[in-house]
């Protein structure tokens, strides 16, 4: 079986388990409502809800297939949210879809390829009646937060890697892995911001319009919900910003140091320019030059090249080219 967890909830309070196998565990009473998780549930198992709840039959076709971008559907007296869940994994960032049927006296939510469990916000939510006896809706708000908070550490991972990356780029030049590297967060973060824009969209929707199953007192409570999807998709624009900025000053910093290897070149080519000119002429073939019988033409000729050659030196040392 895929259910995680089924409970039915009376005034804040867990009131008893459901049992899929048994049709009477689904029966509520007034008041009641009924929480149930599943986790990548077969068709079997969402047709028995789909009957009981009268699901509709494409939002149970959605959940099943877990391949949608996060939406709002409604459907009747019923809403359908789907939100994407996300996970760091080794360098790349893997995405789950998290699927909420909501009514006025059930949420079913349906996991597929989340990692992260929804035990921890249940039991968070028993410990807080005065919130749980709000109902559904105010469970599809936690649920919703709760996919949101799961964000903030994957860009909190890559922000140190980032930073490393822009520390280790002002000490040294990147290498080709590691600048493969910086292009793949830059995709990765691309892809991300896909999912978050959708995920503001869906947090705003059931702020502001008017839904089934949406109190008026739960409406606000999205809002914070919102701000955090804005907050994760800031904190990704400045990431992406930065591996740019990484990127070109590496690509700066690289051509500087190109630059200042051919001026030296450059200068240490017009040094030996001096003793090649000089030794060109007196290997020419001619009887009649200069001082060349000269006792101490050797001298004069190796002093004047010397000579030359030190006032190049210094003045390539005063403009920095050495």
């Amino acid at each position: 079986m895929s259910v995680i967890a089924a409970y039915i909830y009376g005034d804040g309070k867990r009131r008893r388990e459901i049992n899929l196998n048994a049709p009477e565990s689904l029966e509520l009473a007034e008041g009641e409502f009924a929480w149930i998780g599943l986790l990548e549930p077969d068709e079997d198992e969402l047709r028995i809800l789909q009957d009981r709840f009268d699901l509709h039959p494409l939002a149970v076709e959605d959940a099943l297939k877990a391949r949608q971008l996060p939406k709002v559907d409604v459907y009747g007296d019923q809403i359908f949210v789907v939100a994407r869940t996300a996970y760091l994994e080794g360098e790349q960032i893997g995405y789950g879809e998290t699927d909420m049927f909501v009514g006025s006296n059930h949420i079913i939510t349906v996991r597929h390829g989340s990692a992260r469990s929804h035990s921890d916000l249940r039991q968070q939510l028993e410990a807080a009646p005065a919130h749980l006896k709000y109902g559904p809706d105010y469970i599809l708000h936690a649920a919703l937060d709760f996919i949101v908070d799961g964000y903030f550490p994957i860009v909190e991972a890559i922000e140190e890697e980032v930073l490393a990356m822009e520390r280790h780029a002002l000490d040294a030049f990147l290498r080709r892995e590691e600048i493969a590297r910086i292009f793949n967060l830059r995709r990765e973060l691309m892809r991300f911001r896909r999912i978050l824009g959708p995920m503001e969209e869906v947090a705003s929707r059931l702020e502001h319009h008017e839904m089934p199953c949406v109190d008026f007192e739960v409406r606000p409570y999205f809002r914070d919900v919102r701000d955090h999807v804005r907050r994760v998709a800031s904190m990704v624009e400045t990431l992406r910003d930065v591996l740019s900025s990484v990127f070109e000053a590496s690509t700066l910093l690289e051509q500087q140091r190109q630059g200042a290897i051919t001026r030296q070149l450059a200068a240490w080519a017009a040094m030996l320019a001096v003793p090649t000119a000089i030794a060109g002429i007196y290997g020419m073939n001619f009887d009649v030059m200069p001082e060349l019988r000269w006792k101490y033409g050797y001298f004069a000729v190796v002093g004047v090249i010397t000579v030359l050659c030190g006032v190049l030196y210094v003045r390539f040392k005063r403009a920095r080219w050495l």
